[in-house]
Protein backbone atom coordinates (compact mmCIF):
# COMPACT_ATOMS: atom_id res chain seq x y z
CA UNK A 1 0.00 0.00 0.00
CA UNK A 2 2.72 2.47 0.97
CA UNK A 3 4.88 1.56 -2.04
CA UNK A 4 1.83 2.03 -4.31
CA UNK A 5 1.24 5.54 -2.93
CA UNK A 6 4.92 6.42 -3.33
CA UNK A 7 4.94 5.31 -6.96
CA UNK A 8 1.77 7.30 -7.63
CA UNK A 9 3.29 10.37 -6.01
CA UNK A 10 6.55 10.00 -7.96
CA UNK A 11 4.70 9.64 -11.26
CA UNK A 12 2.70 12.79 -10.56
CA UNK A 13 5.89 14.71 -9.76
CA UNK A 14 7.52 13.46 -12.96
CA UNK A 15 4.64 14.39 -15.25
CA UNK A 16 4.14 17.78 -13.58
CA UNK A 17 7.86 18.52 -13.74
CA UNK A 18 8.15 17.63 -17.42
CA UNK A 19 5.09 19.73 -18.33
CA UNK A 20 6.29 22.83 -16.49
CA UNK A 21 9.82 22.25 -17.77
CA UNK A 22 8.56 22.20 -21.36
CA UNK A 23 7.01 25.62 -20.81
CA UNK A 24 10.34 26.86 -19.41
CA UNK A 25 12.01 25.46 -22.53
CA UNK A 26 9.55 27.25 -24.80
CA UNK A 27 10.15 30.57 -23.07
CA UNK A 28 13.91 29.94 -23.12
CA UNK A 29 13.68 29.42 -26.86
CA UNK A 30 12.62 33.08 -27.15
CA UNK A 31 15.82 34.12 -25.37
CA UNK A 32 17.93 31.88 -27.63
CA UNK A 33 16.29 33.27 -30.77
CA UNK A 34 17.36 36.80 -29.91
CA UNK A 35 20.79 35.80 -28.68
CA UNK A 36 21.61 33.79 -31.81
CA UNK A 37 20.58 36.53 -34.21
CA UNK A 38 21.80 39.67 -32.43
CA UNK A 39 23.85 38.60 -29.35
CA UNK A 40 21.48 40.59 -27.10
CA UNK A 41 20.59 39.12 -23.70
CA UNK A 42 16.86 39.78 -23.28
CA UNK A 43 16.35 40.47 -19.57
CA UNK A 44 12.71 41.44 -20.17
CA UNK A 45 11.66 37.86 -20.87
CA UNK A 46 9.66 37.41 -17.66
CA UNK A 47 7.84 40.72 -18.10
CA UNK A 48 6.90 39.78 -21.69
CA UNK A 49 5.42 36.56 -20.33
CA UNK A 50 3.56 38.57 -17.67
CA UNK A 51 2.04 41.18 -19.96
CA UNK A 52 1.07 38.56 -22.56
CA UNK A 53 -0.75 36.57 -19.88
CA UNK A 54 -2.67 39.66 -18.76
CA UNK A 55 -3.59 40.48 -22.37
CA UNK A 56 -4.94 36.93 -22.62
CA UNK A 57 -6.97 37.58 -19.49
CA UNK A 58 -8.26 40.85 -20.96
CA UNK A 59 -9.45 39.19 -24.17
CA UNK A 60 -10.93 36.05 -22.61
CA UNK A 61 -12.39 37.36 -19.34
CA UNK A 62 -12.78 41.13 -19.59
CA UNK A 63 -13.76 41.36 -23.26
CA UNK A 64 -15.38 37.88 -23.24
CA UNK A 65 -14.02 36.95 -26.65
CA UNK A 66 -14.16 33.26 -27.61
CA UNK A 67 -10.86 31.37 -27.50
CA UNK A 68 -10.64 31.10 -31.31
CA UNK A 69 -10.59 34.91 -31.49
CA UNK A 70 -8.79 35.74 -28.24
CA UNK A 71 -5.66 33.69 -28.85
CA UNK A 72 -4.97 35.12 -32.37
CA UNK A 73 -5.35 38.60 -30.85
CA UNK A 74 -2.74 37.71 -28.22
CA UNK A 75 -0.41 36.50 -30.98
CA UNK A 76 -0.92 39.75 -32.92
CA UNK A 77 -0.23 41.72 -29.74
CA UNK A 78 2.98 39.74 -29.19
CA UNK A 79 4.14 40.30 -32.76
CA UNK A 80 3.48 44.04 -32.42
CA UNK A 81 5.25 44.17 -29.06
CA UNK A 82 8.34 42.46 -30.45
CA UNK A 83 8.43 44.76 -33.47
CA UNK A 84 8.03 47.92 -31.33
CA UNK A 85 10.77 46.87 -28.89
CA UNK A 86 13.26 46.13 -31.64
CA UNK A 87 12.37 49.10 -33.87
CA UNK A 88 12.25 51.88 -31.30
CA UNK A 89 14.33 50.69 -28.35
CA UNK A 90 17.12 48.55 -29.80
CA UNK A 91 17.64 49.46 -33.45
CA UNK A 92 18.91 52.98 -32.62
CA UNK A 93 21.58 51.30 -30.47
CA UNK A 94 23.08 49.09 -33.18
CA UNK A 95 26.90 49.02 -32.89
CA UNK A 96 26.72 50.25 -29.30
CA UNK A 97 28.48 48.30 -26.50
CA UNK A 98 26.69 45.10 -25.53
CA UNK A 99 26.27 46.33 -21.95
CA UNK A 100 24.17 49.22 -23.27
CA UNK A 101 21.81 46.84 -25.06
CA UNK A 102 21.46 44.63 -21.98
CA UNK A 103 20.69 47.69 -19.84
CA UNK A 104 18.01 48.76 -22.31
CA UNK A 105 16.29 45.35 -22.08
CA UNK A 106 16.32 45.74 -18.29
CA UNK A 107 14.66 49.13 -18.69
CA UNK A 108 12.06 47.57 -20.99
CA UNK A 109 11.39 44.95 -18.31
CA UNK A 110 10.59 47.57 -15.67
CA UNK A 111 8.52 49.58 -18.14
CA UNK A 112 6.37 46.56 -19.06
CA UNK A 113 5.93 45.70 -15.40
CA UNK A 114 4.79 49.25 -14.75
CA UNK A 115 2.29 49.06 -17.61
CA UNK A 116 0.86 45.84 -16.17
CA UNK A 117 0.54 47.40 -12.69
CA UNK A 118 -1.20 50.46 -14.14
CA UNK A 119 -3.71 48.62 -16.35
CA UNK A 120 -4.30 45.55 -14.15
CA UNK A 121 -3.70 46.69 -10.55
CA UNK A 122 -4.98 43.39 -9.13
CA UNK A 123 -2.13 41.03 -8.37
CA UNK A 124 -3.82 37.70 -9.08
CA UNK A 125 -6.22 36.46 -11.75
CA UNK A 126 -7.29 33.16 -13.24
CA UNK A 127 -7.84 32.23 -16.85
CA UNK A 128 -10.94 30.27 -17.87
CA UNK A 129 -10.49 26.54 -18.18
CA UNK A 130 -8.70 26.06 -21.49
CA UNK A 131 -8.44 22.27 -21.47
CA UNK A 132 -10.85 19.40 -20.68
CA UNK A 133 -11.67 18.91 -17.01
CA UNK A 134 -11.56 15.12 -17.01
CA UNK A 135 -8.53 13.68 -15.24
CA UNK A 136 -6.34 10.96 -16.72
CA UNK A 137 -5.34 7.79 -14.93
CA UNK A 138 -1.75 6.93 -15.84
CA UNK A 139 -0.78 3.86 -13.92
CA UNK A 140 -1.46 4.62 -10.29
CA UNK A 141 -1.35 8.40 -10.77
CA UNK A 142 -4.27 10.75 -11.36
CA UNK A 143 -3.14 13.54 -13.70
CA UNK A 144 -4.97 16.67 -14.80
CA UNK A 145 -5.30 16.79 -18.59
CA UNK A 146 -3.84 20.29 -18.75
CA UNK A 147 -0.33 18.94 -18.13
CA UNK A 148 -0.59 16.54 -21.07
CA UNK A 149 -1.97 19.29 -23.29
CA UNK A 150 0.85 21.63 -22.26
CA UNK A 151 3.52 19.08 -23.21
CA UNK A 152 1.81 18.40 -26.55
CA UNK A 153 1.46 22.08 -27.46
CA UNK A 154 5.07 22.83 -26.53
CA UNK A 155 6.31 19.93 -28.67
CA UNK A 156 4.14 21.13 -31.57
CA UNK A 157 5.59 24.64 -31.34
CA UNK A 158 9.12 23.23 -31.27
CA UNK A 159 8.43 21.13 -34.37
CA UNK A 160 6.92 24.09 -36.25
CA UNK A 161 9.86 26.33 -35.37
CA UNK A 162 12.33 23.64 -36.38
CA UNK A 163 10.65 23.29 -39.78
CA UNK A 164 10.57 27.07 -40.17
CA UNK A 165 14.29 27.50 -39.47
CA UNK A 166 15.22 24.59 -41.71
CA UNK A 167 13.09 25.25 -44.79
CA UNK A 168 11.69 28.81 -44.79
CA UNK A 169 13.74 31.56 -46.42
CA UNK A 170 13.47 33.87 -43.40
CA UNK A 171 14.35 31.02 -41.06
CA UNK A 172 17.45 30.22 -43.10
CA UNK A 173 18.36 33.92 -43.11
CA UNK A 174 18.03 34.06 -39.33
CA UNK A 175 20.31 31.03 -38.96
CA UNK A 176 22.82 32.60 -41.34
CA UNK A 177 22.74 35.89 -39.42
CA UNK A 178 23.60 34.02 -36.25
CA UNK A 179 26.72 32.64 -37.96
CA UNK A 180 27.96 35.68 -39.91
CA UNK A 181 26.14 39.01 -40.07
CA UNK A 182 28.58 40.49 -42.60
CA UNK A 183 28.06 37.61 -45.04
CA UNK A 184 24.29 37.99 -44.77
CA UNK A 185 24.52 41.70 -45.52
CA UNK A 186 26.74 40.94 -48.51
CA UNK A 187 23.96 38.68 -49.85
CA UNK A 188 21.53 41.61 -49.76
CA UNK A 189 19.50 40.49 -46.74
CA UNK A 190 18.69 43.38 -44.35
CA UNK A 191 20.07 42.33 -40.99
CA UNK A 192 17.73 44.74 -39.21
CA UNK A 193 14.77 42.84 -40.64
CA UNK A 194 16.22 39.62 -39.22
CA UNK A 195 16.62 41.28 -35.81
CA UNK A 196 13.01 42.46 -35.96
CA UNK A 197 11.71 38.99 -36.85
CA UNK A 198 13.74 37.48 -34.02
CA UNK A 199 12.12 39.74 -31.43
CA UNK A 200 8.68 39.11 -32.89
CA UNK A 201 9.13 35.34 -32.75
CA UNK A 202 10.59 35.56 -29.24
CA UNK A 203 7.59 37.50 -27.97
CA UNK A 204 5.17 35.02 -29.56
CA UNK A 205 6.79 31.96 -27.96
CA UNK A 206 6.96 33.84 -24.63
CA UNK A 207 3.24 34.61 -24.96
CA UNK A 208 2.39 30.98 -25.72
CA UNK A 209 4.47 29.92 -22.73
CA UNK A 210 2.75 32.51 -20.56
CA UNK A 211 -0.73 31.32 -21.56
CA UNK A 212 0.20 27.69 -20.87
CA UNK A 213 1.79 28.32 -17.47
CA UNK A 214 -1.06 30.67 -16.49
CA UNK A 215 -3.61 28.00 -17.38
CA UNK A 216 -1.96 25.81 -14.73
CA UNK A 217 -1.16 28.21 -11.91
CA UNK A 218 -3.06 31.42 -12.70
CA UNK A 219 -1.72 34.89 -13.45
CA UNK A 220 0.52 36.35 -10.74
CA UNK A 221 3.67 38.43 -10.59
CA UNK A 222 5.43 35.11 -10.13
CA UNK A 223 5.38 34.91 -13.93
CA UNK A 224 8.35 37.28 -13.87
CA UNK A 225 10.21 34.60 -11.94
CA UNK A 226 9.13 32.14 -14.62
CA UNK A 227 11.17 34.19 -17.07
CA UNK A 228 14.16 33.99 -14.73
CA UNK A 229 13.72 30.23 -14.42
CA UNK A 230 13.66 30.03 -18.21
CA UNK A 231 17.00 31.83 -18.09
CA UNK A 232 18.34 28.94 -15.99
CA UNK A 233 17.23 26.66 -18.84
CA UNK A 234 19.26 28.80 -21.25
CA UNK A 235 22.35 28.57 -19.04
CA UNK A 236 22.04 24.81 -18.63
CA UNK A 237 21.29 24.06 -22.28
CA UNK A 238 23.59 26.67 -23.83
CA UNK A 239 22.92 30.25 -24.87
CA UNK A 240 22.87 29.48 -28.59
CA UNK A 241 21.33 26.00 -28.67
CA UNK A 242 17.69 25.22 -29.51
CA UNK A 243 18.27 21.54 -28.68
CA UNK A 244 19.80 22.61 -25.38
CA UNK A 245 16.63 24.49 -24.45
CA UNK A 246 14.47 21.47 -25.30
CA UNK A 247 16.63 19.14 -23.18
CA UNK A 248 17.35 21.50 -20.29
CA UNK A 249 13.73 22.60 -19.80
CA UNK A 250 12.44 19.24 -18.55
CA UNK A 251 15.60 18.83 -16.45
CA UNK A 252 14.92 22.10 -14.64
CA UNK A 253 11.22 21.30 -14.33
CA UNK A 254 11.92 17.85 -12.89
CA UNK A 255 14.49 19.22 -10.44
CA UNK A 256 12.01 21.83 -9.29
CA UNK A 257 9.09 19.38 -8.99
CA UNK A 258 11.04 16.60 -7.25
CA UNK A 259 12.81 19.08 -4.99
CA UNK A 260 9.51 20.62 -3.97
CA UNK A 261 7.93 17.24 -3.39
CA UNK A 262 10.70 15.58 -1.42
CA UNK A 263 12.88 18.33 0.05
CA UNK A 264 10.13 20.62 1.36
CA UNK A 265 8.84 18.10 3.93
CA UNK A 266 12.39 17.41 5.08
CA UNK A 267 13.62 20.95 5.64
CA UNK A 268 10.21 22.56 6.29
CA UNK A 269 10.83 25.40 3.83
CA UNK A 270 8.41 25.92 0.98
CA UNK A 271 10.73 28.32 -0.84
CA UNK A 272 13.19 25.60 -1.81
CA UNK A 273 11.26 25.06 -5.05
CA UNK A 274 11.98 28.58 -6.27
CA UNK A 275 15.72 28.54 -5.66
CA UNK A 276 16.54 25.15 -7.19
CA UNK A 277 16.85 26.55 -10.77
CA UNK A 278 19.27 29.21 -9.58
CA UNK A 279 21.34 26.67 -7.65
CA UNK A 280 21.60 24.76 -10.93
CA UNK A 281 22.76 27.96 -12.68
CA UNK A 282 25.61 28.38 -10.19
CA UNK A 283 26.70 24.74 -10.52
CA UNK A 284 26.61 24.84 -14.34
CA UNK A 285 28.55 28.11 -14.50
CA UNK A 286 31.29 26.56 -12.36
CA UNK A 287 31.48 23.17 -14.07
CA UNK A 288 30.42 23.82 -17.69
CA UNK A 289 30.10 27.56 -18.42
CA UNK A 290 28.89 27.06 -22.01
CA UNK A 291 26.06 24.71 -21.01
CA UNK A 292 25.30 21.21 -22.21
CA UNK A 293 25.02 22.06 -25.91
CA UNK A 294 26.43 25.60 -26.11
CA UNK A 295 29.19 26.45 -28.55
CA UNK A 296 32.56 26.75 -26.86
CA UNK A 297 34.21 29.96 -28.01
CA UNK A 298 37.95 30.46 -27.67
CA UNK A 299 39.04 34.08 -27.92
CA UNK A 300 42.55 35.40 -28.35
CA UNK A 301 43.53 38.14 -25.94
Amino acid sequence: ERAYCQMSELLQYLITGVAVGMVYALIALGFTLIWKSSSVANLALGQIVLISSWVTYATLVQARFPLWLAFPLVVVFSLALGWIIERFALRPLIAQPILTLITVTLGIAYFLEGVVTFIWPRSVAALPRLFPREVLHIGSAVISQEYIWVVGICLLVFVLLTLFFRYHKMGIAMRATADDQMAVQACGIPVTRVFSRSWMFACVVAAVGGVLISSIGGITYGLVETGLKAFSVVILGGLDSFVGALVAGPIIGLAESLGSGYLTPLIQWGGIKDIIPFIIIIIVMIIKPYGLFGEVRIERI
